[in-house]
């Protein structure tokens, strides 16, 4: 791991089309390595070469041709310049033939080689750093290594070498495939066999210089691409995720991401598959709400919703109508709308009576709407029904089920229904529950522009549910206003408060609330004190009742440790409690250095929440909120923005959490002041933002919230080593 941490290295710099146009579009293409010999690499990479239209130099010292063209002795003996070159050698071979590509002027390589810092071996992370290094020394841009290769089917140009891609079917589509692992992502391009076409399929292997950020913005000023669908384990910087995703956002192209390495065991494996860090879910999930990406849970989720969103443009509804002709299949959609919060309203009133003249009496007029079997007799029925629905102002999409797959029939009805969605205002989905999944006519609906096909019934209700919430968060996520709730002198205040003689790394509860209200955030009252008569007469002051507490940087625990003493109403409490604090103390190591007591305020509300942030390696500076209190491990129900979030950003966190209806006043119980809480969720994001290069973690909990107001009661700020700073 420390191997790896030292190898990856952040670069601000987001490649686009000036980089990478020569590498992803280019008119001639050296092939190194290239041979006849079946099955081998180099002869996969001609044979898929075929219909390039371009010049290929084959480049072998042992042959004078290759598959009828030409072959070069070394990069140096080809005539021309070429503007990208495909490396198919041995490892120990790459870094030299890199070297002599980039002297040659070649505008990008592509290398297939294996055997770099996926490994993990500090010789083989060397190596691919020399690579990476030869990239940013001279410009030439670097796909790989431990790649497949690349595809540009808008160009018919395929630079890779998996097998039988010459004898797939070449379809051009407006999907943009981005994949870190190439296997997986070719997976999918075999799509291309039942009529599924992309723009480019783009992958990235180990990404020494060119990554996943930078095929994406690449994508986004790509004329032959509308939708951008990414597969991808890590990243390096996050930084540049977001520039690029930020940017597709703002060319209205979504970006559909399918994130793996979640779990402990596949954050494992991508380290050792790709040499990436695979960073926190939590920093992720934020990143992608940040930039409007489409996340989905599942690999088989991935092109079913790009395609939608390829196909279907931007709502013009907000419901979906389901047109049946199965009862069972009108429950099925009904029963997977609720699940993934679809709304399905009934039908206008013009929209019933066009049905009534049109469904049989022994159907069903509503939404589901059950046109029965009858269907199958008339084209025009079929088509009038959906019409009907589609001419709806309440439906953006039209939902059909399909049932049956029988020659010739089925075949006419999906033409008949690819020929009307051509003329509908509104997208139709059709969700294929035959097992029989190449049945007649699914190779329609897989070819069609118009229409989206799914294989269930779940994923094309969450794919719906997902394409109105894209387009709902766009306008909204570009027209994002950042305005602080702090002035910017609080930093310069913070950081002469952390500079104080004495500051050590775990700050006591008393620094760290210093530190709060600095931002403005309020805080109990309390005094520090050394003798128990001092602690009554703070308890006084303050007034009943009040909470003892160790104050302590040594202990950040407290309530563990038995140093914590609640709701004290008197005088004799507060001794009692204040002789019970001493004598936990003493069972401490004798390393811990105590303050001394602190009195507070006990502050009384009926909900307890919690802010936490920390510094994440990819994304920077994060912010957490939700239900707080000694079981927040447990509940964990909380949300993750990065930092800073706006007052609406917070609420928005805030309303995210599952058990958001306990705090705007659930049954009997009153509402408490959310804006309050938001405010405080804010002005902790502002202070880890600002103080992200001495500040790790930051923990506020509870923050006790009342009907009135929003009050930090504790608080525990943990400070970077100085070898942590970013």
């Amino acid at each position: 791991m420390t191997e790896l941490k030292g190898y990856i290295e952040n670069r601000t710099q987001l490649f686009g089309r000036k980089e990478l146009d020569r590498l992803i579009n280019p008119s001639s293409i050296a092939i190194i390595g290239a041979s006849e010999t079946a099955g081998s690499f180099g002869a996969r990479t001609m044979e898929n070469l075929a219909s390039f239209r371009g010049k290929l130099f084959p480049v072998n010292p042992k042959r004078d041709q290759i598959f009828g063209h030409t072959a070069y002795r070394s990069i140096e003996a080809i005539p021309d310049v070429p503007d990208a070159a495909i490396i198919s050698v041995p490892q120990e071979q790459v870094i030299d033939l890199v070297k002599r590509c980039a002297d040659k002027g070649i505008g990008g390589a592509i290398v297939y080689s294996s055997g770099f810092a996926e490994l993990g071996i500090a010789a083989r992370i060397a190596a691919q750093r020399q690579l990476a290094d030869i990239a940013a020394s001279t410009g030439m841009r670097i796909i790989g290594p431990n790649c497949v290769g690349i595809i540009n089917f808008a160009s018919t140009i395929g630079m890779h070498f998996m097998p039988k891609f010459n004898e797939m079917p070449i379809v051009s589509g407006n999907v943009g495939l981005v994949s870190q692992s190439g296997g997986l992502g070719y997976t999918i391009i075999q799509s291309l066999q039942r009529g599924i076409g992309f723009s480019h399929f783009l992958s990235a292997g180990n990404s020494c210089d060119v990554d996943i950020c930078d095929l994406i913005n690449y994508l986004v000023d790509d004329d032959a691409t509308k939708v951008i669908a990414c597969l991808f384990e890590g990243i390096r910087d996050g930084e540049r995720l977001i520039e690029a995703g930020r940017r597709a956002l703002a060319a209205n192209k979504p970006l559909i991401i399918y994130k793996m390495g979640r779990s402990d065991i596949s954050k494992q494996a991508a380290l050792s598959h790709t040499g990436t860090l695979a960073g926190s879910n939590a920093a992720y999930e934020a990143a992608f709400q940040e930039i409007g990406a489409v996340v989905v849970d599942n690999w088989e989720e991935v092109l079913e919703t790009a395609c939608l969103f390829a196909r279907a443009g931007v709502p013009k509804g907000s419901g979906a109508g389901v047109m049946a002709s199965s009862g069972g299949a009108a429950v099925i959609s009904g029963d997977k709308a609720e699940e993934f919060d679809v709304a399905m309203p009934a039908p206008q009133p013009e929209t019933i009576a066009k049905l009534m003249k049109l469904v049989p009496d022994f159907g069903s007029v509503a939404n589901p709407t059950d046109m029965t079997a009858e269907t199958l007799k008339s084209f025009d029925l079929y088509s009038a029904c959906i019409r009907a629905f589609a001419d709806d102002p309440g439906y953006g999409v039209v939902v059909v089920p399909m049932l049956s797959a029988q020659k010739p029939i089925t075949t006419e009805r999906a033409l008949h229904l690819d020929r009307l969605a051509e003329d509908l205002g509104k997208p139709i989905c059709l969700v294929w529950f035959n097992e029989w999944l190449e049945g007649p006519g699914s190779e329609v609906y897989d070819k069609s522009r118009r229409i989206s096909m799914f294989r269930s019934m779940a994923r094309c209700m969450k794919a719906i549910r997902a394409w109105f919430d894209y387009h709902d968060r766009r306008t909204e996520l570009l027209a994002s206003d950042q305005k602080r709730l702090t002035s910017l002198d609080c930093k310069q205040r913070a950081l002469a408060e952390l500079a104080a003689p004495g500051a050590r790394r775990v700050l006591s509860e008393g620094q760290s609330k210093k530190l709060l209200g600095i931002y403005g955030i309020a805080v109990n009252r309390e005094i520090l004190v050394q003798s128990e008569d001092a602690a009554v007469s703070a308890a006084e002051r303050i007034g009943f009742p009040v909470v003892l507490k160790a104050d302590s940087s040594d202990i950040p625990h407290k309530t563990e440790a038995g140093v914590v003493q609640l709701d004290l109403t008197n005088a004799d409490a507060v001794r009692r409690s204040y002789a019970e604090i001493e004598a936990a103390l003493q069972r401490q190591p004798s390393t811990v250095k105590v303050n001394g007591i602190v009195v507070q305020e006990m502050v009384k509300a009926p909900i307890e929440m919690m802010i936490g942030a920390s510094v994440d390696i990819q994304f920077g500076p994060m912010i957490t909120c939700g239900f707080g209190g000694t079981a927040v491990e447990i509940v964990r129900d909380v949300q993750t923005r990065r930092a800073p979030v706006s007052e609406a950003e917070a609420l928005e966190m805030i309303q995210a959490l599952r058990g958001a209806k306990l705090l705007f006043g659930y049954r009997n119980a009153a509402p408490v002041n959310v804006e309050a809480f938001a405010q405080v969720v804010c002005r902790a994001s502002e202070l880890i933002h600002d103080l992200h290069d001495h500040v790790a973690e930051l923990d506020i909990n509870p923050v006790k919230v009342s009907a009135v107001n929003a009050t930090a009661v504790d608080a525990l700020i943990v400070l970077r080593e100085k070898e942590d700073k970013l």
